[in-house]
């Protein structure tokens, strides 16, 4: 049995890391080579746009679907089999040879990425108790900061001395690798047994959500006026609405909103989804103003920008450890926001003649807000939600992640556009618009660290545990532990 090899704390740590990891970096990596395949398929800005879209699109609309797929198939059948998917997707990608294909593996790429995220983390507080979830909020927040961080610098090295399809081909030894591993140590949970497929509340949300991404993701480049684009936004707020009243009122819905009711789940959420605005704004615009603005080569910008992930990694062992149990969430996040705020403030003052090691330096305290962020809203969200509905808070979690990031790039673009629009989309420097993006980050932060205030520390005290010392016979316990 794998849970009598490895500890299940371990096997699920490493696998959902794993997934996590080539998710995400996804996020980032991809748009490094956009410009190219351009080229090789002489195809539009437009037309290769359509491989980012599909790819988010297709997440949003296999989202909703994980909890009861976990719950109906299992965690562990789901979390593996959606590993696949998205690896065997990545391969294909490497291997288009057309657009068209392109765009088609990469929906179903993406809905592989869209199951594994939520299913996983399901998995992985289901494995760690209340009083280590901050434990393991530090285990996932190293894929979750590093991977986009170095994603444009494999994604430049690989474009510039390799060849774009080498920007798909490096999923596939990691999500080979997280694969097997799972399949050699990673056991079954328990989970409630899945009711009835709720139909209306999958189409209304799979709809709605897929159709609110397409718009946000479109109408930048587009213009937010574009017919189409004011339909799709139109129409996935309707149906989101509409999504919302069925679920409320259906015995067994498929995203059960009345996890909402929960005041720390409430509150962690619109954290994070604020947060993920800001972080993933401000991370796809320090690209642009570092290669467009500052003049920085692809390499040089990716490497300016990955002192964050090491502030990041960093800091989160401090904060896990230290600082969380003795402070509490509350605290903790506003502060990192804050933080974060102040530096996107910071580098607005950045022009040509700024110091790139004075910008590497920047970027890496910023890493401390980012922990400092990230890690008690994913440890404290849960504290209070029951181990039945950990499914679907995880699903929401995630689907709140996609969003504001989605959003987060779809507002910064339209700050450049609307201040530069020749300029953005000749790739020419207008420093100014960069900063009044920059500026525009830093008021989301603040926004969010209001919105942290609202998180009550008491709510929390469940994960507010410090870890005690371990014996070598306490460790060599836990590695030949039999929990699942």
């Amino acid at each position: 049995m794998p849970s009598r090899v490895i500890s299940q704390k371990a096997a699920v740590s490493v696998v959902y890391a794993g997934a996590m990891f080539i998710a995400v970096m996804d996020l980032t990596i991809v748009n490094v080579a956009l410009a190219t395949i351009g080229r090789d398929f002489h195809a539009s800005a437009a037309g290769v746009a359509e491989t980012v879209i599909g790819y988010q699109v297709a997440v949003a609309l296999s989202i909703p679907a994980a909890a009861w797929l976990g719950d109906r198939l299992g965690p562990r059948q789901v979390l593996l089999g959606s590993i696949a998917i998205f690896t065997a997707a990545s391969a294909l990608c490497g291997l288009a040879g057309s657009l068209n294909e392109l765009v088609a593996f990469r929906v179903l790429q993406g809905i592989g990425g869209g199951l594994m995220t939520p299913v996983g983390l399901t998995m992985l507080f289901r494995a760690f108790p209340q009083s280590e979830r901050i434990r393991a909020s530090s285990i996932l927040i190293i894929p979750t900061a590093l991977a986009p961080a170095i994603g444009p610098i494999i994604g430049g090295l690989f474009v510039t001395d390799v060849s774009w399809r080498w920007v798909f081909y490096v999923n596939v030894p990691i999500g080979v690798f997280a694969f097997v591993f799972g399949v050699l140590f990673l056991a079954d949970q328990d989970h409630p047994v899945a009711g009835r497929f709720d139909i209306a509340g999958f189409v209304t949300s799979s709809l709605g959500l897929g159709l609110l991404m397409y718009g946000v993701s479109v109408g930048p480049n587009t213009g937010w006026t574009h017919g189409p684009v004011v339909a799709s936004i139109v129409a996935g707020a309707l149906l989101l609405t509409a999504m919302v009243v069925i679920e409320l009122r259906a015995k067994a819905p498929l995203l059960d909103l009345r996890v909402y009711a929960d005041r720390l789940f409430r509150s962690a959420s619109i954290v994070l989804t604020l947060t993920s605005v800001a972080f993933y704004g401000l991370l796809y615009l320090l690209s642009l103003f570092f290669q467009n603005g500052l003049h920085f080569s692809a390499l040089e910008a990716g490497s300016t920008i990955c002192p964050e992930a090491v502030g990041v990694i960093i800091s989160s062992q401090v904060i896990s450890r230290r600082i969380y149990p003795a402070v509490g969430p509350r605290r903790i996040m506003v502060a990192g926001l804050l933080l974060i705020a102040g530096v996107a403030v910071v580098l607005s003052f950045a022009g040509t003649g700024s110091s790139v090691w004075l910008l590497r330096l920047i970027l890496f305290v910023m890493g401390f807000g980012v922990a400092a962020v990230f890690m008690p809203s994913q440890a404290a969200g849960f504290a209070t939600v029951g181990a039945e509905r950990t499914g679907v808070a995880s699903t929401i979690f995630n689907a709140q992640r996609q969003v504001g990031g989605a959003i987060g790039v779809a507002l910064l673009t339209a700050v450049l556009s609307a201040l530069h629009p020749e300029g953005t989309a000749a790739g020419q420097a207008n420093i100014p618009a960069f900063h009044t993006g920059l500026l525009v980050c830093a008021g989301v932060a603040v926004t969010a660290a209001l919105a942290a205030l609202t998180v009550r520390d008491a709510d929390a005290a469940a994960t507010m545990v410090r870890p005690r010392r371990q014996s070598p016979a306490d460790v060599a316990a836990e590695a030949v532990s039999t929990d699942s």
